[in-house]
């Protein structure tokens, strides 16, 4: 086998490199520096595609149509016509609605309500000593007014009931909307 010089490689092919490739891209130019763009053909072939689009080579535009010159070899279309595009808000106009409609999608909504009948401070000691039978002292009165509370919050006071064998509670009295709210926070 012959042994292998720098511009060949393993196979026997010679390796590329730049001034290779540089000659190649330039084969049949005169000058790689020449500007591309200098051709006068292709300088022809700009203006007049300029010329179809009604665009001059300063960069303005034709104001007229008859100042251009009609050409026989090129059938260029008539410039179109640019108008500025008109997007919809992106945020449409909410209606306005009554307060009765806006309460009447809350109808369904669950609550959770419970009855206080009284509260009571034990120690772990009397809790871990209550059996069946027992007895829890609370802290209202017998016929007292009861607390209603809705999702946690006092909303009304009644007294206890009997309806068909089953405990209920007739509203006596409802908290005021301040007191509701300060209870609240």
């Amino acid at each position: 086998m012959p042994a292998k010089t720098n511009d060949q490689n393993l196979f026997g092919e010679s390796d590329l490199n730049q001034e290779l490739i540089d000659q190649m891209l330039n084969e049949g130019k005169a000058d790689p520096a020449a500007d591309p763009w200098a051709d006068d053909t292709l300088q022809a072939e700009i203006q007049a595609a300029r010329t179809a689009a009604g665009v001059m080579s300063n960069g303005a535009t034709h104001t007229a149509t008859a100042e251009r010159a009609p050409s026989a070899t090129t059938n260029a279309p008539a410039p179109t016509a640019v108008h500025p595009v008109q997007f919809m808000p992106l945020t449409p106009e909410v209606p306005a609605l009554d307060q009765a409609h806006g309460i009447e999608l809350l109808m369904d909504v669950a609550l959770e309500v419970s009855v206080e009948l009284g509260r009571s401070h034990m120690s772990i000691g009397e809790i871990l000593a209550l059996r069946t039978g027992s007895v829890i002292e609370l802290d209202k009165l017998a016929g007292e007014p009861v607390d209603v509370s809705v999702n946690g919050t006092l909303i009304a006071r009644g007294e206890v009931v009997v309806v068909d064998e089953k405990f209920g509670v007739r509203i006596t009295e409802v908290v005021s909307k301040a007191r509701r709210l300060a209870t609240v926070g």
